[in-house]
């Protein structure tokens, strides 16, 4: 499975920005390195493996987070400036 970077939705509806993937120093397990695109704009680090599961949600199994698309430049400059990006759904 090929992992993109870029906007992805989680199950309870906000939005995040995937910034790339990483491995853990003593383990090696791959890591989700992604922001939240709401409030503080804090970094967080997740197993890969986490990030791209599935959660039951009423009886369903659906993915943790959703790919939504790719980001363009100027968005990734809003959000490492930890503010909204003009013209996204993320405010």
């Amino acid at each position: 499975m090929k992992i993109c970077s870029g906007l992805y939705r989680h199950y309870k509806g906000n939005e995040y920005y995937l910034f790339q993937l990483a491995h853990h120093s003593e383990t090696r397990e791959p890591l989700a390195i992604y922001q939240c695109l709401y409030g503080d704009y804090s970094w967080w680090v997740r197993p890969l493996a986490m990030f791209i599961g599935t959660v039951e949600v009423g009886g369903e199994s659906i993915p943790r987070f959703q790919f939504i698309r790719p980001l363009n430049p100027d968005e990734i400059a809003a959000y490492a400036a930890g503010k909204a990006a003009e013209g996204s759904a993320s405010v």
